[in-house]
């Protein structure tokens, strides 16, 4: 049977019945709905002119983030709460101090991106409690949200200002008694027109569920999915949708591993990753996508998808991580880089889903580094990326795990230039002749991000600056960007 999406809005209970369950939350924000200040720019994640808050009910808890309407899917509003530029206007007619901020500072020309900076501000808002953030904070906060006309400084300045005008609370006890009554106990299932979306809310509905679907498409923070729909003008069938199963969120050391559950989301997965690798990780942290997509995304799905050039993988591997399998016959667990056996294709059996990722904790005498080289320094598909995780006594190399993205059909090991380096000694001779091996082990092709030259010389040079960094006697001291401790 059918259940209506239900989720509260503009101060009452939304119910959508006659939708379809690829319709994103930007069409029925706009189209449904008629409230037209979120607007549509890119429609696939990247500008973030239809930038929105979503407020989840989380250990009894409201959480409140921005994400991107226009790959979001109206399905997953159900049991949560949605915020737009229309919900800021205060009831005395005045403007939210965010508005008033940008009015004050001059942070608007055109108008059209303007909604999406200030619900990006609004977020950032509510989560500083009024107080003013630091420019990191603000950055962070502001990259995915991209404007063509007025520049970034008088937003900036309006992200400061916001937090010195009359404070206006919100009342988030409020927020929790509404979404209490929307919560559901069990499996949901919405239908239209024949398309099934169903909504889990165990491990066993999920597998049951798996099983009986195994054709059926997963998904989670719909930061890859959404472009099926919006770019790509997918037919996807039924739906399977994984955020509400609270299992696959947790994260907690199991077996003297880190254990990130799939539906994990980016931002909390690279948390607890940082208290881990907090120097080696952050850089990484920040330059994942933008604040929004790592809002809704999961390193689950960034696992699972397998992209040849997703930033996940090539540290993972490097590391030896785990992921953790599940299906009717239980759990499969291998190592990260088993998974992937081609382009596109990976050890998954029919109704397997991919549950968690295991990552080993840090250690004394392993080097570990992650370097990403992009044509801009945020938001930005990787042209390579790289990982180097050694295990150094001194000079002396007892293992050496490398991986890259981007060099490769799949996230990939230097199987032959490992081969040569473990038991060498970690000088610049024994480097020069690692680094002609790598031509060996990889063959990268050409395409609109970079050159296979390109590729092939930057990933020889990533491998340098790591031995620079690492090198016996006198290593460089690093100069990664530390966005753990900006967080903290």
């Amino acid at each position: 049977m059918s259940e209506p999406i239900r989720f509260y809005y503009r101060g009452a209970v939304q119910e959508v019945r006659n939708a379809a369950p690829t319709q994103t939350v930007l069409q029925h924000l706009r189209e449904d709905l008629h409230c037209t200040g979120t607007k549509e720019g890119c429609a696939e994640g990247d500008c973030g002119a239809c930038t929105v808050v979503i407020g989840s009910l989380v250990d009894g808890q409201v959480e409140m983030k921005a994400v991107n309407a226009c790959i979001q899917l109206t399905p997953t509003l159900d049991g949560k709460a949605l915020f737009t530029v229309e919900d800021l206007q205060q009831p005395d007619g005045a403007l939210h101090p965010v508005q008033q901020a940008m009015v004050e500072c001059h942070g608007s020309q055109c108008g059209f991106c303007t909604p999406g900076f200030v619900m990006s501000l609004w977020g950032m808002y509510l989560q500083k409690n009024g107080e003013t953030p630091t420019r990191c904070e603000i950055d962070d906060t502001l990259s995915g949200n991209l404007c063509r006309c007025t520049g970034y400084r008088p937003i900036i300045d309006a992200a400061r200002r916001m937090g010195e005008l009359p404070h206006v609370a919100f009342d988030r006890d409020a927020l929790v008694q509404q979404l209490q009554g929307l919560q559901r106990a069990s499996l949901s299932t919405y239908e239209h027109g024949g398309q099934h979306f169903h909504a889990p809310r165990s491990i066993d509905e999920l597998v049951a569920l798996r099983t009986a679907k195994p054709q059926a498409c997963l998904l989670a923070g719909s930061t890859d999915v959404g472009l099926w729909v919006t770019k790509q003008l997918r037919d996807l069938g039924d739906i399977i949708y994984l955020g509400n199963v609270a299992a696959l969120k947790t994260i907690a050391i199991v077996d003297g591993k880190l254990q990130i559950g799939a539906g994990a989301s980016l931002n909390d997965a690279y948390a607890a990753l940082c208290e881990h690798y907090p120097q080696e990780l952050s850089e990484l942290w920040q330059r994942f996508a933008s604040l929004p997509i790592r809002n809704a995304g999961t390193l689950g799905g960034n696992v699972a998808n397998g992209s040849p050039i997703g930033d996940s993988m090539p540290w993972l591997i490097a590391l030896g991580s785990e992921i953790v399998l599940r299906g009717l016959a239980g759990q499969r667990i291998m190592p990260l880089e088993n998974f992937y056996q081609g382009y596109q294709k990976k050890d998954l059996q029919p109704g397997e889903f991919v549950e968690a990722v295991r990552v080993p904790l840090s250690r004394a005498n392993v080097h570990f580094r992650t370097y990403k080289l992009a044509k801009r320094f945020d938001q930005d598909i990787s042209a390579v990326c790289a990982a180097f995780a050694f295990q150094l006594d001194g000079e002396h190399i007892i293992d050496a795990r490398i991986a890259f993205g981007g060099m490769a059909a799949t996230p990939q090991r230097a199987a032959q230039t490992e081969a040569f380096l473990r038991g060498q000694a970690w000088t610049e001779d024994n480097l020069v002749i690692a680094m002609r091996l790598l031509a060996d082990d990889y063959a990268p092709l050409s395409d609109m991000r970079a050159s296979n030259t390109y590729r092939m010389t930057t990933a020889q040079n990533l491998l340098r600056r790591f031995w620079l960094e690492t090198r016996f006697g006198a290593p460089l001291l690093r100069t990664a960007i530390n966005a753990y401790a900006c967080r903290a």
